[in-house]
């Protein structure tokens, strides 16, 4: 039975990876997000390092903030992580065609 990874570990590696990605510092993120200036740093520090965990509306706005669909912030993957950002990329009509033929097999 494969070992499962802490979902939690996966959002914490995935969240400072994006940011990291966009050039975004923890307070510039933070803000983005929706958070006061003031504490934005501190905040998006804590959830990188697993201090604190974000409730799933703070998730979703980080998800936008960093413009990555949220699946992509708990794919324990990489293969999987990766494709999610792709097929994001795709115009609908692409990923109807992938999904089917994904499907069919």
């Amino acid at each position: 039975m494969p070992r499962r990874t802490d979902i939690r570990l996966v959002f914490q590696r995935r969240l400072k990876e994006a940011r990291i990605k966009r050039q975004l510092s923890q307070k510039e993120l933070g803000i983005q997000a929706g958070l006061d200036q003031f504490v934005a740093s501190t905040r998006i520090n804590r959830y990188e390092q697993g201090v604190h965990e974000p409730d799933m509306a703070m998730i979703a706005r980080l998800a936008d903030a960093l413009n990555v669909p949220t699946a992509y912030l708990f794919a324990d993957d990489e293969r999987l992580a990766r494709m999610i950002l792709a097929f994001e990329q795709l115009p609908a009509t692409e990923k109807d065609r992938l999904l089917k033929s994904i499907e069919s097999k």
